[in-house]
């Protein structure tokens, strides 16, 4: 089976022979083609800044780029692939020439996901596509139902988180080529695991970007990014920007067979329009692959924007199928580390009322004032939003990777710590979330690390380590400068997960906590999700550190949590229904007296008639 998408942008291979080259350059007069270094040839200005040349003797593999009247040779924005980085010639790329064998897969319902996410670099020490690919039967046995891949479109350098992208369409070639990342796909669907992609919209990267010299109304300057300039999606001449990302988001969907794409930072993208481009790109996924087959957007927004995530009167999302819960990360965090800094401040007060509030109504943070925004108010009410539309997790690539040293979860907390905190995870009926490697408390950290250059590089390590120091463990400049250089090829290969770990006593218990909590939720838990509505939930703080949780599932069953989340007994009622799991430090004279011991869950099911 093949697979492409048109579209405007770009090298397209022509069915009677030739390539036909499109490229958007309102800002300058003329553009010459240049064809595997030798051939240069006018391209024909079409009008509204267009420029299009179909060049009879360019076919798949051909390298090429844009000459400017300046001089300047730049690649092509959409390129499919840059085997030579971001600064060489693209190469065409002939989609047609891949073989799918996964024509029956038409992807997982949204409340069938667990989820994976995994940094393709250092996910395996190959650091590409195939590598990957060699471990889909563990992860498939583990018990996740969707690997999302963190960002791949071309960035500079050899390594990178991914956020730094500026040729979106090109996956980047130390991962492999296309076809790599197809055939990694392919895989997956045959193992029934979903894939999802991290994009990002919200700006370009700061060094291999190009636009600017000849597309500069793909940037709005009446808005700023943390990053950099604003993408323009409401400004002058916003339509074919707008174009240009819709199209991406489709290019994934279609010629890669993805099941979904995780939005990043949607609260950094500016654009007054309405609709605005978050609706309009979930709108072209609705009518466009998701018209035959299941397809997801999930958003990270800082905002709280509930209104993204309602649901229809069948309870199928409207735009958006979930959030990344932030939220719900921070209380947990708290509660188990101790830690206040920084961002954590919001929750520094009652993060056990504030877990309740996030685990029976989805956001901790509903339109209440948030101190570390100045008193801003954040969040719209979640309440009546259904638990899917929400991913819960215990860590990921920014809780890990933005502390100073990458520190995991497993080097800041007592092993019953996070053994309870992994079970509320894992059965609760939130969408979870993984983080490559917590599934066996990997010993390795998740840096933030790149590959920039000369005074970039230096902005960068500077950069890193002002953004710590206000933190109290950093007052001291000595303590400062131990912050590791995202640069150095040091810094990334101590991130490199090492799997020779599954032979380690110690990695292999953990590793049978989470694939045992995976089975229940698969046999208990996934089951009854569709159909519940927001669960009528119940929630009870019992005390300081003890709560209780319950939701009505779809089948009219009552889903029951009992936990204590923290270092003292606490008195609980007893928990009625079919016990389903209780941490290693639970017995059941415990549990008969309601009496639970420090960092102790249990989980229970009460059968009950639909309503």
């Amino acid at each position: 089976m093949k697979r492409a998408h048109r579209m405007p942008f770009g090298a397209e291979v022509i069915d009677r022979g030739g390539v036909r080259f499109r490229l958007w350059a309102p800002a300058v007069e003329s553009l010459a083609l240049r064809l595997d270094a030798e051939d240069e040839q006018a391209m024909t200005a079409t009008g509204a800044g267009w420029f299009e040349l179909r060049h009879p003797r360019a076919g798949a593999g051909s390298r090429y780029q844009f000459r400017l009247p300046d001089g300047l040779l730049v690649p092509d924005p959409a390129s499919r692939f840059n085997p030579d980085d971001v600064d060489a010639c693209s190469e065409v790329i002939d989609p047609a020439s891949f073989d799918w064998s996964d024509e029956l897969w038409c992807g997982r319902p949204w409340e069938e996901a667990v989820i994976y996410e995994v940094h393709v670099g250092s996910f395996s020490a190959a650091g590409t596509f195939s590598g990957l690919a060699e471990r889909l039967e563990y992860l498939a046995e583990l018990g996740v139902s969707a690997i999302e891949i963190m960002p791949v479109a071309d960035f500079s350098g050899r390594r990178n988180w991914g956020y730094d992208g500026v040729l979106p369409f090109a996956p980047d070639s130390t991962y492999g080529r296309p076809d790599d990342f197809k055939r990694l796909v392919d895989a997956a669907h045959q193992r029934g695991l979903m894939v999802l992609l991290d994009v990002v919209y919200n700006h370009f990267g700061p060094q291999g970007n190009y636009l600017h010299a000849y597309a500069p109304d793909f940037f709005n300057p009446r808005h700023v990014t943390p990053w950099g300039a604003s993408i323009n999606f409401d400004g002058p001449n916003s339509r074919t920007v707008r174009d240009f990302f819709i199209h991406n988001a489709l290019y994934w969907l279609d010629e890669f067979h993805l099941d979904g794409l995780r939005l990043d930072a949607v609260h950094a993208i500016s654009d007054d329009s309405s609709p605005d481009i978050v609706e309009e790109l979930a709108a072209a996924l609705r009518d466009g692959p998701g018209r035959e087959r299941h397809v997801h957007l999930v958003l990270e927004n800082d905002r709280n924007e509930s209104h993204y995530l309602s649901r229809d009167a069948a309870g199928q999302a409207r735009q958006a199928s979930a959030q990344w819960n932030d939220d719900a990360h921070h209380t947990l965090h708290v509660l188990a580390s101790g830690e206040v800094d920084g961002h954590y401040a919001d929750y520094a007060s009652d993060p056990l009322r504030m877990l309740s509030r996030c685990l029976s109504q989805g956001f901790a943070f509903q339109g209440e004032p948030s101190l570390l925004r100045n008193g801003q108010m954040r969040g719209e009410p979640s309440g009546h939003l259904p638990p899917a539309a929400f991913v819960n997790f215990l860590q990921n690539h920014d809780q890990v990777g933005n502390r100073a040293f990458g520190e995991r979860l497993c080097h800041l907390i007592p092993p019953a710590a996070l053994e309870a905190l992994t079970s509320v995870l894992l059965l609760a009926p939130p969408i979870p979330l993984l983080f490559m490697g917590e599934e066996f408390a990997a010993s390795q950290p998740f840096l933030f690390f790149c590959d920039f250059s000369a005074e970039l590089a230096d902005a960068v390590r500077e950069g890193r380590r002002h953004e710590f120091a206000h933190f109290a463990r950093f007052t001291d400049p000595a303590a400062l400068a131990l912050i590791p250089d995202p640069n150095a090829a040091t810094t990334f290969g101590a991130c490199v997960l090492d799997w020779s770990a599954l032979g380690q006593d110690r990695h292999r218990i953990v590793l049978d906590l989470y694939r045992h909590l995976l089975s229940l939720r698969r046999r208990w838990i996934i089951p009854r999700l569709a159909g519940m509505g927001n669960g009528a939930p119940q929630s009870t703080v019992y005390s300081a550190t003890a709560l209780g949780v319950s939701w009505r599932l779809g089948d009219g069953s009552r889903l029951r949590l009992a936990a204590n989340l923290g270092n003292s007994t606490a008195d609980f009622p007893p928990l009625t229904g079919v016990r389903i799991f209780a941490t290693g430090n639970l017995d059941d004279d415990a549990l008969a007296c309601g009496r639970l011991p420090p960092w102790s869950v249990a989980w229970s099911l009460e059968s009950g008639a639909r309503r």
